[in-house]
């Protein structure tokens, strides 16, 4: 080419300068590698053209390129910035280089040796602004070439608009991506708020994370000291099937030096910016695994701990494999901000499970599955703690008096938890201690207040007590915020006890009194908690009359199975609450 004459110089020169005008207007990454690798090999001519960028402060990633053969692209996709080569060199020194002719390509770059298929040059223009280098053009021409001066110093203007346009876009494409990575992150910290249920929850993260983060997700938890997959994510669900047999026919080692398990172990993250064929070779266990490791086409890898409070409960592991792009520092810092989140999420919900176990075993301790028998009476009870709240405050009890009246009580510490399940325990043991000392049930009640004001309790209680005559065929009754008693007659005729609703224990109320109502033999009494009738959005009164309709069942024999049936009959899908309920019936054989 060196026998170029001028106009054909200034050709180039004119179409290499439309060229520059393309770059500085190149609005996205795309549209730059499209100028860089396209136009200018049309403008000067070149065999090949190439765009490489600074993926890491030690590895440049071939991000374009034109004419080069497929094993060429290959090969380079990915090359460290210390290797003898000229974009190194160029990009190492920020100098132009330009080799002319084979020879010289061998005697300086022995590593492009075989990659010429004839007599060559290259050009490569390093991509700096500032301090700060971000790539490098290649170039290769066809025989010997050599620029005249006026076509280095448009080439080196070239290469600094091409810079900054690199840079430019670059920032943009990071915005972006942080901007993507702030919303995942929102959208993840609401599904992991969202529920207790940590496994369902960190399932739904990982499907979130694909394909905003990863082509992959995978979250593994320590589950009683053993490893285990929760959770693997990949927009073709056929490959997250064959990812789970994979992982099943090989399964992690517990003591690797890498991966998973060292990050679990060490608390540490890992980040493998590019994953090299060699580090397929050196973790496969035969030749098998080794090909299928390969078949995932695993381009970069992010694991990160799940952390709270010192503590590692697991791993996140983040994988691209269609996706060109590599994981970088940033990248890790918002996976790590990921993991912690999750880690706290996880952490909150088994101290929420210890807790509740804790509340539930204190409530079986406190309230027995059933009562002692009675004679002269049927009691039947039925507890069912709601399936996703914590443990409520229900309490109830059936206390025979030596004179053969009966004081039957149910009440409702309100909130949950342990100090819900504390403070029922105190009350129902406080009211059978009142009750033996006398039973009237205002007077039960107004020691109860006494009670909750000394000690503090800062928690209201329903309570509806009270102490039935069936020798006079009459009963007691004071209600304190509680839900009204329901009769049901031998007939099946539902009727509620109306009996003046005072305010809860706790309430600061003085005035308890005892309402005197009739009690026939054989009719039944049905004691409950809010959580029997009270659906969203219904009417309270609606919510009395369905459970009057239902409760005649109460009046047929077999008090237990009918309070099943009557419960199982005002269940709802639309309502989740604990649910107690006492039902009480004096039989005729004990007058």
């Amino acid at each position: 080419m060196e026998g170029v004459g001028v106009s054909a110089t200034d050709g180039r020169l004119a179409q290499l300068g439309r060229v520059t005008a393309e770059l500085a207007a190149a609005r996205d990454f795309d549209a730059v590698i499209e100028i860089v690798v396209s136009h200018v090999a049309d403008a000067m001519n070149t065999a090949v053209s190439t765009l490489s960028v600074l993926n890491d402060d030690q590895t440049l990633t071939l991000v374009g390129i034109r004419g080069g053969r497929p094993a060429t692209e290959q090969l380079w996709a990915t090359y460290p910035l210390s290797a003898e080569l000229p974009a190194c060199d160029a990009l190492r020194t920020n100098q132009m280089v330009i080799v002319s002719g084979l020879a010289e390509i061998e005697r300086r770059y022995p590593a492009l040796v075989g990659q010429m298929p004839e007599d060559r040059s290259v050009l490569c223009l390093p991509l700096i602004v500032g301090a700060q280098p971000l790539g490098v053009i290649g170039l290769v021409f066809r025989g010997t070439w050599a620029p005249g001066e006026r076509e280095l110093d448009f080439l080196r203007i070239f290469a600094d608009t091409c810079a900054q346009a690199v840079l430019r876009v670059l920032a943009v494409d990071e915005a972006a991506v942080r901007t993507s990575q702030l919303a995942f992150l929102a959208d993840a910290s609401a599904e992991l708020a969202s529920s207790l249920d940590y496994r369902s929850t960190l399932a739904n993260v990982a499907r979130l994370a694909v394909p905003r983060l990863a082509d992959w997700c995978g979250v593994d938890t320590l589950q009683d000291g053993v490893l285990q997959r929760l959770a693997v994510a990949h927009v073709d669900p056929a490959k997250v099937a064959w990812a789970q047999q994979l992982q099943d026919r090989y399964p992690p080692d517990p003591d690797a030096e890498s991966g998973v398990a060292k990050v679990v172990r060490s608390g540490v993250s890992e980040l493998y910016p590019e994953i090299t064929d060699e580090m397929l070779v050196a973790g496969a266990r035969d030749a098998e695994h080794l090909q299928l490791c390969r078949d995932l086409n695993l381009r970069s890898v992010l694991i990160v701990p799940l952390v709270a409070r010192d503590r590692t409960l697991g791993a996140i592991t983040l994988v691209r494999a269609e996706t060109p792009q590599r994981y970088g520092p940033a990248d890790l810092a918002a996976a790590e901000d990921l993991g912690r989140r999750a880690g706290v999420a996880i952490d909150n919900a088994e101290l929420h499970s210890q807790t509740r176990q804790v509340a539930r075993q204190f409530q079986r301790a406190v309230l027995p599955d059933r009562l002692d028998d009675i004679e002269g009476w049927d009691v039947a009870i039925h507890s069912n703690p709601a399936a996703r709240s914590e443990v409520g405050g229900d309490f109830y009890d059936a206390l025979p008096l030596p004179d053969g009246r009966l004081v039957v009580f149910i009440g409702d510490v309100m909130g949950h938890g342990v100090e819900a399940a504390a403070a029922m325990a105190q009350m129902r043991a406080a009211v059978r201690a009142y009750v033996a000392s006398d039973p009237d049930p205002a007077t039960v009640v107004q020691r109860l207040d006494g009670l909750s004001e000394l000690f503090e309790i800062s928690r209201l209680v329903t309570l509806a007590l009270l102490v039935i005559d069936p020798a006079v065929g009459s009963l007691a009754i004071v209600n304190a915020g509680h839900c009204p008693v329901l009769v049901v007659s031998e007939q099946g005729v539902a009727q509620y006890i109306s009996a003046p609703t005072s305010p809860p224990v706790g309430a600061g109320h003085d005035d308890r009194t005892a309402v005197t109502w009739p009690f026939v033999g054989g009719s039944t009494l049905l004691l409950y908690t809010d959580g029997l009738i009270e659906r969203r959005g219904e009417d309270i009164d609606a919510s009395l009359a369905r459970l009057a309709e239902h409760a005649s069942c109460l009046a047929a024999e077999g008090l237990t199975d009918c309070l099943v049936k009557l419960v199982d009959a005002l269940q709802s899908d639309g309502w989740d609450d604990d649910v107690t309920a006492v039902a009480v019936r004096f039989t005729r054989s004990a007058l």
